[in-house]
């Protein structure tokens, strides 16, 4: 719904109207609404429109490939946890994640960063709950609670995408199980 407002070019007033008025992410409150939809527009703003289209009209395979993409080139954190730690376990055949894994991965991030350490533990505990979620909903993980890691394979037109973009990094993450 957000891409096909940014493919639309709508303007201010009708960015209010659909997220505010017309609650098209169906968000309890406005102020929900606005704080999911400007989330989900920086991540997409990461990309270009041609990626948007993808999610607008493609298969749901591809718009959740599309959207996990965009989330990656978004967030740093979120990508090296997918290169050092999902693919580090992909590859000793370690088909389980584990909540000491994100542990240990912050306390890595904090020997190059020391202000993640400042980080509130709500905080802290958060970030990992929509890391995995994302994980989830990507098909890296079959639930946020067992967290058992399963093999994704990229679709084509996203690795072309990719490609052409010389968006390498992404590509490397999202190969993180193959």
């Amino acid at each position: 719904k957000i891409t096909k407002l940014l493919l639309d070019k709508v303007d201010k007033e009708q960015w209010q109207q659909a997220i505010e008025i017309e609650n098209i992410l169906q968000k309890r409150s406005p102020v929900a609404a606005k704080r999911q939809a400007r989330l989900i527009k920086k991540r997409l703003l990461t990309m270009t429109p041609e990626l948007w289209a993808m999610i607008a009209d493609g298969s749901a395979e591809i718009a959740v490939q599309a959207l996990f993409a965009a989330a990656i080139k978004d967030s740093r954190l979120l990508g090296d946890f997918m290169l050092k730690i999902v693919h580090e376990r992909w590859r000793m055949f370690e088909r389980r994640l584990s909540l000491s894994d994100w542990n240990d991965y912050i306390e890595m991030c904090a020997q190059i960063d020391p202000g993640i350490m400042k980080w509130s533990e709500p905080t802290q505990k958060k970030v990992r709950q929509v890391v995995f979620r994302i994980l989830a909903e990507a098909g890296y993980i079959d639930s946020t609670k067992t967290l058992n890691m399963l093999p994704a394979i990229i679709h084509p037109k996203i690795e072309t995408y990719l490609h052409s973009h010389n968006e390498e990094y992404i590509l490397q993450c999202m190969q993180a199980t193959q």
